[in-house]
């Protein structure tokens, strides 16, 4: 039952996973890199006309900001290496990856937006709204 749904899945969505063309371009011309520690998957091929292709599967819904550091350069061809052919130790400034929380109950909402209500503090050298005649 759980393939009939993920067979589905990948017919009718992109963001949720990958697509039937993406585990046929996968299987025909994939060269499996490595996954990260949230179980995405990274690929590559190689011998194409516009060179090395890399590409991600997401584990889960397809969201940019879950790839981390240590992938990011190597997905965007900064660093030729993969993580996982070397010993890749995330800088000390580096930190963890969070999942980007706009649209959530987590995201920002300062003082006197529309959904925290309330008023925002006069600031100095606020405008002042021009009136007709004045």
């Amino acid at each position: 039952m759980k393939s009939l749904m993920t067979l589905i899945t990948q017919i009718f969505t992109w963001w949720n996973g990958q697509t039937l063309g993406t585990r046929f371009w996968t299987w025909r011309k994939g060269e499996l890199v490595g996954q990260d520690e949230l179980g995405n998957t990274y690929y590559r091929a190689r011998n194409t006309p516009l060179g090395e292709r890399r590409w991600v599967i997401y584990n889960g819904y397809a969201e940019a900001s879950a790839i981390p550091s240590g992938w990011h350069g190597w997905m965007h061809h900064t660093v030729d290496t993969p993580p996982t052919e070397e010993d890749y130790a995330p800088k000390e400034w580096q930190q963890a990856h969070r999942a980007n929380p706009t649209g959530t109950a987590d995201a920002y909402r300062p003082k006197g937006s529309t959904i925290n209500g309330g008023r925002r503090e006069r600031t100095t050298g606020d405008y002042e709204a021009w009136t007709p005649g004045a």
